[in-house]
C-alpha cells in the first residue's frame, strides 16, 4: 500500500535500489566480499537504510497524532455543537434577545433583582390583607407562603440546568421541556404574561398614587389639586425611556436602586406606624360585618398574600443572566442571592404587615403609607421611594415580556433585530400599561384578583408540578408530600383568590368616575 508520508519526502521509487542488487553489482563475480570497499561499503548503505526507515516511521507517527489531535478537536466541536442544540442563526438572535444577551451576571445581581421583584406593591397592601384575614389566620398565611415559595423556588433554581449542556432560560422553555413542546407553551406562557402585565399594571397605579401623595404633602394645600391620571402618565413618561435598555444586566444599577428603596421605604412604613402608634379606636375585628362579606374579604386577603411573593415569575430569567461553568454551575451564586432575597423579604414583609395591622386595624388603607402623614418630611420621602423602586419593578417584570414579544417578531414575523424594533414594541407595552392603569385603578382589588388568579399557579404549584413530572420522586417520600401540599395550597389559592378581588373591584367601581 502506498505510503504518502514516504512518498512525499522521497518520491523516486529507485532512489534506493534494492540492497542485494547494489551489493551484489559493488562485489561482482570475482571481488571479495571481505575487502576493504565491501567492508566500509555495506554497514554504510545499511546504516542510511535504517536511518531512512526511522525516519519514516517518525513521520507516520507524528502524522498519526496529528491526524488524531484533529479528529478530537473536531469530536469535541461536534459535542459542544450537539449540547448547545441551536443554529447559527438562533446563536445570533439569543445574543440579541433581552433574556439572553448577556451571561456576564454576579450573585448579588440575583439578590437585588429578587428584592426588586418581591418587595414591592405587595408589601404596602399586607396590613390591608392582615385586616381581611385576622390576626391568627394572617400570621399563618403569611408563614406558610414564605416556607411555601422558598422551597418551590430553589426547585426552579435546580431544574435551570437540569439536562446536561442545556438551560431553560426562560419559564416556558421549562415547561415545554415537562409538558411538550405546544402544551407546555399553552400551560406556561399564558399565565406567565397575566402575571407579568398585571403587574407592571399595578406598578403604573403604585408610581402615579405614590407620586400624588408626595406632590399633595408637599403642596399642604396650597396648589391645585391634579388628577391620578395625569401623575400616572408622568411615571409612565419616565418607563418610555428606560424600557429601551436592552437586557437584565443593563438594569442592574436601576434594580440595586429600586432593591435599597424598597427596604428603606418598608422600614418608614412600620418605622412610622410605630411612632405614630396604636390609635386609640382600634379595631381588630374583621372588616366586613356581614358573613358574605367576611367571606369575600378573606378571599380577598389570600390573593393579596399570594400577590406579594411573585418572585418566580422571571427567576429563570434573572439566572440565565449568570454565567455557568462545569466547576460552578449557575444554581450556586443563584441560590446563594436568592437566600439573600428572600431574608430581606422576611426582614420587611413580617414588621410592615404585622406592624401596620396593629397600628390601624380594620381600618388601614390598602396602601399603608397613604393614612401616615407625619412626620410629612419622612412619608413624603417615603413615597418618592416608592416611585424610584416601583421604576426597577417594572423593568424587572417587564423584560420577559420584551422577550416574548422580540422574539415572535423576530423569529416567526422575520422583523429584523435592532434598535428601531426595540423603540416601537417596548413603547406599545409602555403605552398599553398606562392606558389600563389609568383606566382601572383599583390598586388593591387588583392586587386580590390577580394573586389568585395567576400568582398561585407560577409561584406555589406549577413548580411542583413540573418537578414530580421530572424527578418522580417516591410516592409518600418527603419531597413527594412537600410537593402536593403545595400543590394543594396553589389550587385554593387560585380558586377562591380571585373571588375577593373581583368583588372588591366590582365594589370600588360603583363609585369610581373613569379618568377622574
Amino acid at each position: 500500500m502506498d505510503d504518502p508520508v514516504a512518498d512525499d519526502y522521497f518520491p523516486d521509487d529507485d532512489f534506493f535500489p534494492d540492497v542485494h542488487d547494489l551489493l551484489d553489482d559493488m562485489a561482482g563475480e570475482d571481488t571479495d566480499p571481505k575487502s576493504s570497499a565491501c567492508a566500509v561499503a555495506v554497514p554504510l548503505f545499511i546504516g542510511t537504510m535504517q536511518c531512512h526507515e526511522h525516519f519514516v516511521m517518525g513521520r507516520r507517527t507524528y502524522g498519526a497524532r496529528e491526524e488524531a489531535g484533529e479528529s478530537q478537536r473536531r469530536e469535541d466541536d461536534r459535542f459542544k455543537d450537539a449540547l448547545d442544540w441551536r443554529t447559527v442563526e438562533e446563536r445570533k438572535i439569543d445574543d440579541w434577545l433581552p433574556v439572553t444577551a448577556s451571561r456576564n451576571g454576579k450573585w448579588w445581581y440575583s439578590a437585588f433583582h429578587n428584592v426588586t421583584a418581591m418587595v414591592g406593591a405587595g408589601v404596602l397592601t399586607l396590613p390591608y390583607a392582615m385586616s381581611e384575614l385576622g390576626w391568627g389566620p394572617g400570621v399563618a398565611v403569611m408563614t406558610l407562603s414564605w416556607m411555601m415559595t422558598l422551597y418551590t423556588l430553589w426547585q426552579m433554581v435546580e431544574m435551570h440546568e437540569m439536562v446536561p449542556g442545556k438551560r431553560f432560560d426562560r419559564y416556558h422553555e421549562l415547561g415545554q421541556y415537562a409538558f411538550g413542546e405546544t402544551l407546555g407553551l399553552w400551560i406556561v406562557v399564558p399565565q406567565q404574561l397575566v402575571v407579568e402585565i398585571s403587574l407592571d399594571i399595578v406598578y403604573m397605579i403604585t408610581g402615579g398614587k405614590s407620586l400624588k401623595k408626595f406632590h399633595d404633602l408637599v403642596c399642604d394645600g396650597r396648589c391645585k389639586d391634579i388628577k391620578l391620571s395625569y401623575f400616572i402618565m408622568i411615571f409612565a413618561s419616565a418607563q418610555f425611556v428606560i424600557s429601551q435598555l436592552p437586557n437584565f444586566d443593563s438594569i442592574a444599577t436601576i434594580s440595586l436602586a429600586a432593591a435599597l428603596m424598597s427596604i428603606c421605604y418598608s422600614t418608614i412604613a412600620w418605622g412610622a406606624s410605630v411612632d405614630k402608634g396604636k390609635a386609640d379606636d382600634v379595631d381588630y375585628s374583621l372588616r366586613a360585618s356581614t358573613t358574605s362579606g367576611m367571606v369575600f374579604d378573606f378571599l380577598g386577603g389570600l390573593g393579596q398574600m399570594a400577590f406579594s411573593f411573585s418572585g418566580h415569575n422571571v427567576v429563570l430569567e434573572i439566572q440565565a443572566s449568570i454565567p455557568s461553568t462545569e466547576e460552578t454551575p449557575s444554581k450556586k451564586p443563584m441560590w446563594k442571592g436568592e437566600i439573600g432575597a428572600y431574608t430581606i423579604v422576611l426582614l420587611c414583609y413580617f414588621p410592615v404587615a404585622f406592624v401596620g395591622y396593629w397600628a390601624f386595624g380594620n381600618s388601614v388603607d390598602d396602601n399603608i403609607l397613604i393614612p401616615l402623614n407625619t412626620p410629612k418630611w419622612l412619608i413624603a420621602a417615603a413615597n418618592m421611594m416608592v416611585v424610584v423602586h416601583v421604576i426597577g419593578s417594572y423593568q424587572v417584570y417587564a423584560m420577559p415580556v420584551f422577550d416574548m414579544m422580540e422574539m415572535v417578531l423576530v423569529r416567526k414575523m422575520r422583523f429584523s433585530p435592532g434598535w428601531k424594533l426595540r423603540l416601537v414594541s417596548r413603547s406599545l407595552f409602555v403605552a398599553f400599561t398606562m392606558f389600563v392603569g389609568i383606566t382601572f385603578p383599583f390598586f388593591g382589588g387588583l392586587i386580590g384578583f390577580f394573586g389568585g388568579l395567576a400568582f398561585a399557579p407560577t409561584t406555589y404549584f406549577l413548580p411542583c408540578i413540573i418537578w414530580l413530572t421530572v424527578y418522580k420522586p417516591r410516592v409518600f417520600s418527603l419531597s413527594w408530600c412537600a410537593n402536593w401540599f403545595c400543590i394543594v395550597g396553589g389550587v385554593l389559592l387560585m380558586v377562591l383568590g380571585p373571588i375577593g378581588g373581583l368583588r372588591q373591584i366590582i365594589m370600588e367601581a360603583k363609585t369610581y368616575q373613569f379618568y377622574s
